[in-house]
């Protein structure tokens, strides 16, 4: 097996984007819980995010919600999160918690919502254009809930229609990252259910479009790795949106549910040139926290995803062509296996150290007293949310 200090200098290639909304309050539809200290605008929020990278080193940008995260002034958001040591990254837009969207956005049949829609992503192509962000990603909430309800294939055009109109707004250096989903909020058909429907309507826009995929919208015993070399392949996979679930779409710490099925899908990253300095795929959290504090989850998270790359990135990639070659079946998969099994958590702390980082950031966090002196500091005004 490959040795740690020969894989060791890859690790600084790693950057994990955070969610603002990770840092608010949230819940599932029957309750929203409150935590002492949740930030109360946009400017608390990244200031809780850039702990997870002062901790860890690996969380250099946030990513904003739009309208969760609406200010007068980007600029100075922009300059509020670089005095910090991190930036604003990929801008999320938000068509699914408006009542004119009930039935739809992108692919509303409603000519006045749909141009509604269009117009908010053409507002988050603007507001990316001040914080100098790359990605527009676009979640939708579109689809139905019976059978008859609507045209499913009117539906894709008039979304395809609908995308046109936006990609041709992205800039050149601009990226427009699509989403998909396999159900909720709609039970019937989603409108973007999976990496196929997504792929095909990026794929009709352009080179700078590409798909989102998010660990945990696939149907149970879904082999995600696959989706991910696939879409490697096809040089369409522009982001991740790491979480992990049990049933459904629980947004649970990445690696939480099934470490294994964490570090299978970094391996096919690395195999497909799309980690670090070798590709262009973002590497983003997409979680809730709803009863474990925000900050160290999010720090867990980071932790989970960096410890995962660091094992795959000690699979012998020349032992296991071999053995591939060679029809050894048990001997590949045990080459893959003596690297997932690798306790690389003694050399990842004394990698940290090396570079002025703490050893354990979890425990470091914990002994900063961060979270009582933002207890203390934010009682009264409004907890940030996202409004469920």
């Amino acid at each position: 097996m490959t040795a740690f200090d020969a894989i060791a200098h890859r690790l600084e290639e790693q950057a994990i984007e955070l969610p603002s909304w990770a840092f608010g309050n949230s819940g599932t539809r029957f309750r929203v819980f409150t935590t002492p200290g949740t930030p109360r605008d946009p400017f608390e929020k990244i200031a809780d995010a850039a702990q997870v990278h002062k901790f860890t080193g690996l969380a250099p940008s946030v990513a904003l919600h739009i309208p969760w995260d609406k200010v007068d002034d980007y600029g100075v958001l922009r300059a509020h999160a670089e005095e910090r040591g991190v930036r604003l990254g990929t801008i999320n837009s938000n068509t699914f918690q408006d009542e004119d969207y009930k039935l739809g956005s992108l692919a509303h049949r409603d000519d006045r919502i749909r141009r509604k829609a269009i117009d908010h992503h053409l507002e988050c192509i603007d507001i990316m254009d001040q914080t100098g962000s790359r990605d527009l990603k676009i979640w939708l909430a579109d689809g139905t809930n019976y059978a008859g309800q609507d045209d499913m294939r009117g539906r894709q055009d008039r979304m395809h229609e609908a995308l046109q109109e936006i990609y041709a707004r992205i800039g050149e250096n601009q990226r427009l990252v699509l989403e998909y989903k396999i159900f909720e909020p709609a039970f019937y058909h989603m409108d973007v259910p999976d990496w196929g429907t997504s792929y095909a309507q990026v794929a009709a826009l352009g080179e700078r479009a590409t798909v989102c995929l998010d660990t945990g919208h696939h149907a149970p015993s879904t082999n995600i790795e696959f989706i991910v070399m696939q879409l490697l392949r096809l040089g369409k996979l522009g982001s991740f949106d790491f979480n992990s679930r049990n049933y459904a779409d629980d947004d649970l710490i990445v690696g939480a549910a099934d470490p294994f099925q964490l570090f299978r899908i970094i391996v096919e990253v690395i195999r497909g040139g799309g980690y670090g300095n070798d590709g262009d795929t973002a590497f983003m959290l997409d979680q809730c926290h709803n009863i474990e504090d925000k900050i160290p989850g999010q720090i867990r998270s980071v932790l989970n995803v960096q410890e995962m790359t660091a094992r795959a990135l000690l699979v012998d990639r020349d032992a296991l062509t071999e053995a591939q070659v060679a029809g050894d079946v048990l001997g590949a998969n045990g080459i893959l296996m003596d690297a997932f099994y690798t306790d690389v958590r003694p050399d990842l702390a004394a990698w940290r150290e090396s570079r002025g980082l703490p050893g354990d950031p979890m425990a470091a966090f914990a002994e900063s007293g961060y979270l009582a002196s933002i207890a203390a500091e934010r009682v009264g005004g409004t907890q940030a949310g996202w409004g469920a």
